[in-house]
């Protein structure tokens, strides 16, 4: 077996391990307990991740509590996801301050002082960074300060082994088990018993970090149980999108009056945007201080919900909810395959969990398609 494909195990202490041969090169990031949801950020070990805990989803509904066991992966995801990290909420572009002859010195943003190690990636998660790569590093203009931040990432995988409420990562061919983008995919099998990882080597540079790991090369069993893990989760999805041509689908249907049952109920809120691991959509600001000695540009995120966010001279182009939430869901699963050849979503379900009324994007497609007269 080449090195690609490989499969070992390691117990927790290995997994600790692990995560110890990582802080040497990397900043680490992972899934941690945090007022009373599961968050990502900087971690250290394994005592940090959260072991025994889970989360429950539902439309408008996010609830963390204890499992019975010793999971440290036994979660769907929270309210994080990657981008905040790859695609900053809030980003320094550019400074400028006069020097000792009164003339302005442009000094771009550095980048950050160490690549990531991103620990706990979900599969639909993968799926989400490889398409804001496409946005930002595989168009005719690329995006430095993303550029700088994804250089370098190191991809711990996790193969699921529980399905929310509101996934549907099968139905978008994108989970839940990942098949690729990832340096090291991990697989957590029997926690409330013999507890071990299963992990798969994705590259060299995760044969590489694997190498200093206290290890032992994969059983038969261990592989069945894995393949077990992922084929439960598979059949347990909390929601399906429905098969259909979502381009033709939508685009012949904006006029479709489920759009304004939809616009009542929906509070433009933009929470959708926020969470969604896709969503890019930015403004940007520039600051100048009282002595005009220096400047800046910060770039935001911001949401196609706002009303500022198509207004053009004389005001908004999309003035009423039917059209912001039209938009939104159109160009996640209708133009978004126009402009970058992919879906813009990836069945994480996060929109439906923090939507506060509870709007389901799967049940706003079913609607719309059931209501299409026989072929």
């Amino acid at each position: 077996m080449t090195e690609a494909g490989r499969e070992v195990v390691l117990t927790r202490a290995g997994l600790d391990q692990l995560l110890g041969v990582l802080a040497q090169s990397y900043r680490v990031v992972g899934p941690t307990l945090r007022d009373q949801a599961i968050v990502y950020d900087d971690i250290e070990g394994v005592d940090d991740l959260p072991a025994g805990w889970t989360d429950e989803h539902e439309g408008g509904h996010y609830r963390v509590h204890r499992r019975d066991d010793a999971a440290l992966f036994g979660y769907v995801v929270g309210p994080h996801s990657w981008k905040r990290f790859l695609h900053p909420p809030a980003q320094r572009l550019w400074r400028a301050e006069r020097d000792g002859e009164g003339n302005l010195e442009m000094r771009a943003e550095p980048g950050p002082d160490r690549p990531f190690a991103f620990v706990g990636v979900r599969p639909c998660d993968l799926q989400a960074i490889r398409v804001q790569d496409r946005v930002f590093l595989e168009g005719a203009y690329i995006d430095p300060h993303y550029r700088d931040r994804r250089a370098g990432a190191f991809m711990l995988a996790v193969n699921c082994g529980e399905a929310g409420g509101t996934c549907f990562c099968v139905s978008m061919q994108t989970g839940p088990r990942a098949e690729r983008g990832f340096d090291l995919a991990l697989t957590e099998l029997d926690p409330g018993g013999d507890h071990r990882f299963l992990i798969e080597v994705g590259s060299g540079r995760g044969a590489e970090v694997l190498a200093g790991v206290a290890q032992r090369p994969a059983r038969e069993e261990d592989r069945a149980a894995a393949r077990a893990v992922s084929e439960r989760t598979a059949a347990h999805m909390g929601r399906e999108m429905p098969e259909v041509h979502m381009q033709d689908l939508l685009m012949n249907n904006l006029e479709h009056p489920r759009w304004d049952d939809v616009a009542e109920r929906c509070l433009t809120c933009g929470n959708c945007t926020m969470v969604c691991p896709t969503c890019f959509c930015t403004q940007t600001e520039e600051e100048l201080d009282l002595t005009g000695e220096t400047a800046g540009r910060n770039r935001t995120w911001t949401s196609c919900f706002t009303l500022d966010f198509s207004y053009i001279h004389g005001g908004s182009v999309r003035r009423s909810a039917k059209s912001r939430y039209r938009q939104w869901m159109t160009h996640k699963l209708a133009t978004w395959h126009d402009q970058f050849g992919t879906s813009g979503c990836v069945g994480c379900g996060r929109c439906i969990t923090w939507c506060p009324v509870g709007i389901d994007i799967t049940e706003e497609v079913r609607a719309i398609r059931d209501d299409q007269p026989p072929a």
